[in-house]
C-alpha cells in the first residue's frame, strides 16, 4: 500500500497533545490524517487533515469512524473497545489491538496479567467494589498503609489514594477496584519500547521520573537514568518481555519501580506515546512519535540512542478556579541555551491540567537537571 502523498488515510482516536505531537510527524511524511475527539478545540483540531467531533467512547461513533479509515490507532486508552473489536473481525487494522487495550484499560485486569505472564509486580489484590473491599478487610489481614487504585480509566494520579488507616476507606466507589502493597521505591523508571507488525523490537534509552507528591503527576523525566548497568539490562528485559506478552504493535511506555531491596517491580503501562518519552523529541536519533508512525505502519523501526543527555519539565495548571491561561515568566526563559519549549494549545487552565512541557538538553545532564529545577520554580502556569 502506498502511504505517503496518497489517498491512505490513519485514524487516531483521541485529539489531545499526543494526538497533535505525532501529527506532527504525520506531516512530515505527507500521511492523510483523520482525527476524533468529543472537543471541538482540542490541541488536533487545527493540524488534522480532518478533524471530527465524536465519542471515542461511544459504539457508533467509533464504528462509523473506524470505517472511514485504513488503520486505527489512539492517543488515549479511554476508547469502546467493543467497537475496536467489531471493526477488527471486518478486516480493519487497529494497532494497538483491541483486546491489549482492554486488558490496560482495566488495572485489575492488568495486574492479573503481570501474575498470569510471571512479570514482576507488587503484591495486590481485586475486589468488584469498595463495599467488598471493606467487608473483607479483617480475613484479607491489610497491612497499612497501601495503594487503593479504581480498576477502570484512572490516569495522571487521578483514582489513586494512600490508605493509612481504616478511616481512609470512608468514600464510596460502586465498581471495580484493588489493593496494592507499598513498596519502598529507590527510582522511578520508565521503558519506551517500541514494536512494529513484524515484531521488531527497539527500546529507547531509560528514563528517570520523579513525582509531586501531593499530584502524583510526573514533573521531571530525566535521560539518562542514574542507574547501574545491571539495573538498566533487568530493566530493558522486563520492558521487551512485557510487550512481548501484549503482543503489542506500536508503542508500550512500561512504568517501573526500582525498589530498595534492587528489584524491579512493573508499576502500569500505556500503550502508546507517553509523557515519559516527550524529551525523545530533541534528545534521541527518532522520536517516540516518529517510532510509533514507524510500528503500526510497519516500517522499519529508527534508531534510538541519545544524542544529547536532557531533562523534561511538566507544565501543569496551578490555578484552582478555571480560566484563560497565562504562562507566567515564559518570556525569560527563551535566552537559555538547549531549551525547547512545547504548548499544547489548550486555551483553559485548571489545577494539574497538562498544559505544555519544556526540554532541557545538555550535554552534562546535571547542568541539564539543575537548569531544568530552576525553570520549574520559575514559570507558573495561571489563569
Amino acid at each position: 500500500m502506498q502511504l505517503f502523498s496518497s489517498k491512505f488515510k490513519l485514524g487516531i482516536l483521541g485529539g489531545g497533545q499526543l494526538g497533535k505531537m505525532l501529527l506532527y510527524d504525520a506531516k512530515r511524511y505527507d500521511l492523510h490524517t483523520k482525527v476524533m475527539d468529543s472537543n471541538k478545540q482540542a490541541p488536533c483540531a487545527k493540524i488534522a487533515d480532518e478533524f471530527i467531533v465524536g465519542d471515542i467512547t461511544n459504539y457508533q461513533d467509533v464504528i462509523d469512524f473506524g470505517n472511514k479509515v485504513d488503520i486505527i490507532t489512539v492517543e488515549i486508552e479511554k476508547i469502546n473497545t467493543e467497537a475496536l473489536l467489531d471493526l477488527e473481525k471486518k478486516g480493519k487494522k487497529v494497532y494497538p489491538s483491541a483486546k491489549t487495550l482492554q486488558i490496560i484499560q482495566n488495572k485489575s485486569d492488568q495486574k492479573d496479567f503481570y501474575k498470569n505472564n510471571n512479570l514482576p509486580t507488587s503484591g495486590f489484590k481485586n475486589y468488584s467494589n469498595l463495599d467488598e473491599l471493606k467487608q473483607s478487610f479483617k480475613k484479607d489481614n491489610f497491612q497499612f498503609p497501601f495503594v487503593w487504585k479504581s480498576s477502570k480509566f484512572g490516569y495522571d494520579g487521578k483514582g489513586v489514594k494512600i490508605i493509612k488507616n481504616q478511616e481512609d476507606l470512608n468514600f464510596s466507589y460502586d465498581d471495580q477496584c484493588l489493593v496494592e502493597e507499598i513498596v519502598l521505591i529507590e527510582k522511578e523508571l520508565s521503558v519506551i519500547v517500541s514494536r512494529n507488525v513484524q515484531g521488531n523490537i527497539k527500546c529507547f534509552p531509560i528514563v528517570e521520573m520523579e513525582f509531586n507528591d501531593n499530584s502524583n503527576l510526573v514533573e521531571y523525566v530525566m535521560c539518562p537514568a542514574n542507574i547501574s548497568s545491571d539495573v538498566r539490562k533487568k530493566a530493558v528485559e522486563i520492558a521487551v518481555k512485557t510487550a512481548e506478552k501484549f503482543n503489542m504493535v506500536g508503542l508500550l511506555a512500561v512504568e517501573l519501580f526500582l525498589t530498595k531491596q534492587g528489584d524491579i517491580l512493573i508499576n502500569e503501562v500505556a500503550p502508546r506515546p507517553h509523557n515519559s518519552g516527550h524529551h525523545t523529541i530533541e534528545c534521541c536519533m527518532t522520536s517516540q512519535f516518529d517510532q510509533h508512525l514507524r510500528s503500526i505502519l510497519d516500517l522499519p523501526l529508527g534508531e534510538t540512542e541519545l544524542i544529547i543527555p536532557g531533562i523534561m519539565v511538566n507544565l501543569v495548571g496551578e490555578n484552582m478556579i478555571e480560566g484563560n491561561v497565562i504562562y507566567q515568566n515564559i518570556n525569560d526563559i527563551f535566552d537559555i541555551p538547549g531549551v525547547f519549549v512545547h504548548i499544547y494549545g489548550k486555551k483553559k487552565s485548571r489545577l494539574n491540567r497538562k498544559m505544555g512541557h519544556i526540554t532541557i538538553a545538555n550535554k552534562d545532564i546535571d547542568k541539564a537537571i539543575e537548569i531544568g529545577k530552576k525553570i520549574k520554580k520559575k514559570i507558573k502556569v495561571i489563569s
